[in-house]
Formats: C-alpha cells, structure tokens, sequence
C-alpha cells in the first residue's frame, strides 16, 4: 500500500472517529470566515449597491479601485495587518496580533471588495431592467436599493459565496497575522501546508476532504435558494 493510500485511510478514520484537534480545527476556520464574510457583506452589499445606482463625482475612480483591489495579495493584505497591529504600530495596543480577531480583520479586508464588486454588477443590471419602473412608483435611490438588494438576493448568495471561497481557502495572510498556533489560530488551510511539509498526510488529506465537502454544501444550498426564489417568481406570475 502506498503512503497516498495509506493517508487516505487515516483520513478517513480521522473524520469518522470525530478526532478533536481536526474538528478544532475545523470549527475555528469556519468561524474566523464566517465573521469575516458577516462583516464584508454588512459594508459590501450597500456599498456595491451604492456604486450601481449613485451618481456622485468619483464614483468611476471609486469602481476602478474596487475591482482592482479583488486581486489583492494575501501576503501583502497580511503584511499591512501584521504592520498595524505590532506593537510598534498604529493599533499594537489592542494587542490582536495572532489572534483569532487578527485573521479576521485580514479575511475581510480579502473579501470586501469581491462582495462590493460583484453586488454592484449584480444591482447595476437589475437597475437597467427595472429603474425605470421603480422610478415611475416613486422609489428614491435608498428605496431602489434595498428593493434590488431584496429581489436579487439569490444572485447575491453568489456574491457572498464567492467571499467565503476566498475566505476560507486563505493561507498566506492568516498565516501572517495569526502565526499558525496550535489550539489558538491554527485553521485548516495553514494546518494541510504545515502537516503535508512534516509528510502527516492524514491529517492534510482530512482537512482537504472537510474543505471540499465545505464547498460541495455551500453551492448545492446556493442553487437550491436561487431555484426556490426562480419557482416563487413564476408562481407569482401565473
């Protein structure tokens, strides 16, 4: 048997005896990302919004440098957070520094600009479709926002989706600020390099197959929203 098989197995074995140290794991990464996309989508979504339907000066400049900014570098957005939150810098007294707190601060600073980037996509096309209508009923710009953001919640899920992929598969600023400590700030992205690097494959292969399952459950709960919004909005039509 080789050593790939072999680490299969004990991956296996891992998940089904319900091992602490990997559903510790398992657990803390879920709640670094989930907060983290909690706060993204919170400012993204309005923001994205606001970029779609506002007409204000800068408001190109302003798209430009979001959709620049999905491609930022894990390791420079950790590098930035790991610079303010030392203790020679602006924010080192708040002593976050490889903390929980500290990964989330740098997931969401990842994420938010995906979230407003992809929401303004999504609301600029429902507000070609539908602002002319929304204007003839008397909605102002807010009203017209949060009409759009409501019916186009499915598409949004996808947004936001999109958001917790980036999140949750993020190594290089987590490990930056968190410093992958074992039990503290140890999720399951830095915990496969680090157990892949000691030649631990099965706790490696248990954390990919958590990560792939964790992405199977999310877009199969992503298309059944969006199909269930489809089947309501023809029932309303007939």
């Amino acid at each position: 048997m080789s050593s790939t098989d072999s680490g299969f197995g004990a991956a296996l074995s891992l998940l089904f005896s319900f091992d602490p140290q990997l559903w510790r794991i398992v657990l803390l990464s879920l709640q670094v990302s989930l907060i983290a996309l909690a706060i993204a989508c919170l400012m993204g979504l309005p923001a994205g919004a606001a970029l779609a339907i506002g007409r204000f000066p800068g408001r190109r400049i302003l798209i430009v440098l979001v959709n620049t900014m999905m491609g930022l570098p894990p390791v420079v957005v950790g590098l930035v957070v790991y610079l303010a939150l030392s203790r020679a810098g602006p924010l080192g007294d708040l002593e976050l520094l490889f903390t929980p707190t500290a990964m989330v601060i740098a997931q969401t600073i990842l994420i938010f600009p995906i979230v407003t980037a992809l929401t303004r996509q999504i609301i600029e096309s429902a507000w070609t479709d539908t602002g002319e209508q929304l204007r003839a009923l008397g909605a102002g710009r807010r009203q017209a926002m949060g009409t759009l953001l409501w019916e186009t919640r499915g598409a949004l899920a996808t947004a936001a989706a999109a958001g917790f992929g980036r999140a949750i598969a993020e190594v290089g600023a987590v490990i930056i600020v968190g410093g992958n400590i074992a039990e503290h700030t140890r999720v399951m992205t830095t915990t496969i390099a680090l157990e892949t690097s000691k030649g631990n494959l099965a706790l490696a292969i248990g954390l990919g197959i958590v990560l792939l399952l964790i992405a199977l459950v999310l877009n199969g709960a992503i298309y059944s929203v969006r199909e269930f919004g489809r089947d309501r909005q023809q029932i309303r039509l007939i």
